[in-house]
């Protein structure tokens, strides 16, 4: 489907043509507590480099076991009435360690700790000691298992250029722009590959535009549109303030969010819910399609659908029902299983509040 706005199309996953506010995750859906030692995730800041001993199955049946888990995370969305599925991210210890680490140029065995993006805490970080480089397909295979799983629309999610420079520690390059560059060529191949294998949408997670907004104006767009580059298919970009569970007090506004209209992505994530979110500002990207955050995730309270169709409506004051996409402020990892069902069920419930409406 293709939307046109001002003169831009923008392009839309094939949900059904006449669907408005179509639902969908960010990424991430809670990780069962015999897969992952959920206490151990919950007090570590989220690995950059590789954390097997997060894992409680044993190394030779733990794809068996990411499988039958990968499947679960699918029948809940399925369940809920969710249209663009996920694969729930249930085989990464974090949103971005999966797809950095296999990347050539990364030292992964030797990890290094620097400042994380939480004041006064640390992350360990793989080292750059080479050319970053792609040598094979890294998530192709988890897009080809979540295809032949679901009859839905799929989204795959991976780290962004910009944020992936923010989680290592380079001793190779000493150009920080130069990195990104590299991270978003070894994407590009990357991302290519996982539309062959049936994607339907891909996004980038880029939460350090927010939390590094110079930094970010100086070369966060080139290194996103160089991963973009010539890719057919829907593409998104999310930023957020971090996940509920670590960060308590978020602003109520984006330091970085209208230099995206500069980006060759089709969608814009974001989150609305926990930071109550002026979405005025959202009238400053009229040529991209919003995926608005409505689920608050630092409440554990599930929200009521008439709360999930305010927070919809507070948006369309600014943004028109066909170019919204509605989600989770952020990722859903931290939060008990039950509680992001019940969430998942709230908003298609919302949505369907509103869309009757229209």
């Amino acid at each position: 489907m293709v939307s046109v706005i001002a003169g831009n199309p923008i392009r839309m996953p094939n949900i059904r043509a006449s669907k408005l506010l179509p639902t969908t995750l960010v990424g991430s859906y809670p990780q069962p507590d015999w897969l992952i030692d959920r206490k151990r995730l919950t007090d570590m800041v989220p690995p950059r480099a590789h954390a097997p001993e997060l894992w409680r199955v044993e190394p030779s049946l733990l794809e068996q076991a990411q499988n039958d888990a990968t499947i679960l995370a699918i029948r809940d969305q399925e369940r809920a009435g969710i249209d663009v599925v996920t694969d729930g991210e249930i085989r990464r210890e974090s949103y971005s360690n999966r797809f950095a680490t296999a990347l050539d140029g990364m030292d992964s065995d030797n990890p290094a700790q620097v400042p994380s993006r939480t004041p006064g805490r640390f992350q360990t970080v793989p080292r750059v000691v080479g050319k970053i480089r792609r040598l094979r397909p890294v998530q192709v295979k988890d897009v080809a298992f979540l295809r032949a799983n679901t009859e839905r629309p799929i989204k795959m999610t991976i780290p962004g250029p910009f944020t992936m420079t923010q989680q290592l520690l380079d001793e190779y390059y000493k150009d920080e722009a130069a990195v990104a560059m590299d991270c978003a060529t070894a994407l590009n191949e990357e991302i290519r590959d996982l539309f062959a294998a049936g994607a339907d949408v891909v996004q980038l997670d880029e939460p350090f535009l927010q939390a590094q907004p110079d930094k970010a104006r100086r070369f966060g767009v080139a290194a996103i549109n160089r991963a973009l580059d010539g890719v057919k298919g829907t593409t998104a970009v999310h930023l957020c303030f971090g996940y509920a569970a670590r960060v308590k007090d978020k602003p109520s506004g984006y330091s970085f969010l209208p230099e995206l209209a500069a980006t060759t992505a089709d969608q814009v994530s974001i989150e609305t819910a926990e930071a109550k979110l002026d979405c005025a500002m959202l009238a400053k990207l009229p040529s991209k399609q919003i995926v608005l955050g409505v689920i608050d995730l630092q409440d554990l309270t599930v929200e009521t659908p008439a709360i999930i169709a305010e927070r919809i409506r507070r948006a369309m004051a600014y943004v028109p029902p066909e170019r919204i996409v509605l989600a989770p402020d952020c990722g859903m990892k931290y939060l008990p299983r039950d509680v992001a069902f019940g969430k998942l069920k709230a908003m298609v419930d919302g949505a369907a509040l509103v869309r009757g409406t229209l």
